[in-house]
């Protein structure tokens, strides 16, 4: 939301973002100064989609939600073409990504499949690993299963709210991309989380 705000603003274009009411206050103020209509839904991620899909069939806006438009995936690609570069192209062995969407792991597994269209690198591809909370693990729990797609989590809890996401759009390709790269789906609890932060 606060990109689109952001984004909006610069161009003069009217913003409309919906997000559930606990997202992080930060957010909620970078969104409003931006002088976004914001709407705070009581509910999830997936709550906040629904309405904002409304608003588009009634008034003709353009949807900027993740993997509803064509963009987000490209920009995300580049992580994996500046992965390739700083490594004097070379990929690392594995990478393991906070997955909520998915759109940067499955952005990046794209651009790996381009740099060897390219002809920059060959077949090998480093092991993808969706890393979600232990507390709204979708990912995880499909692919625990050995599932195609992933069941969406009921009363996701966590502190990390970039991966509170209890169904995420694109789970078929997020899975797809572990399978294909012999990675795997972690689930990491929130003391870990906090843990990690401090180090």
């Amino acid at each position: 939301g606060s990109a689109a705000a952001a984004y909006c603003a610069r161009a003069g274009l009217a913003a409309h973002v919906a997000m559930p009411k606990d997202a992080p206050q930060a957010i909620i103020d970078e969104v409003r100064n931006y002088g976004a209509e914001l709407a705070l839904v009581d509910g999830y991620i997936g709550d906040a989609g629904r309405l904002i899909a409304e608003g588009c069939r009634e008034h003709g806006w353009f949807e900027m939600s993740t993997l509803k438009e064509p963009y987000r995936v490209e920009g995300k690609k580049t992580m994996g073409y500046e992965l390739w570069e700083q490594l004097d192209g070379r990929l690392p062995d594995a990478i393991l990504y906070p997955t909520g969407g998915g759109t940067g792991l499955i952005g990046m597994w794209k651009a790996f499949e381009e740099l060897e269209e390219m002809g920059l690198i060959g077949s090998e591809r480093p092991r993808m690993f969706a890393i979600q909370a232990e507390g709204c693990a979708p990912i995880v729990r499909a692919w625990e299963a050995g599932a195609e797609r992933a069941d969406p989590w009921q009363a996701p809890e966590t502190i990390a709210p970039g991966i509170r996401v209890p169904g995420p759009f694109a789970d078929d390709l997020i899975l797809m991309a572990l399978r294909e790269s012999g990675g795997s789906a972690v689930a990491v609890a929130d003391g870990s989380i906090v843990e990690s932060m401090r180090e």
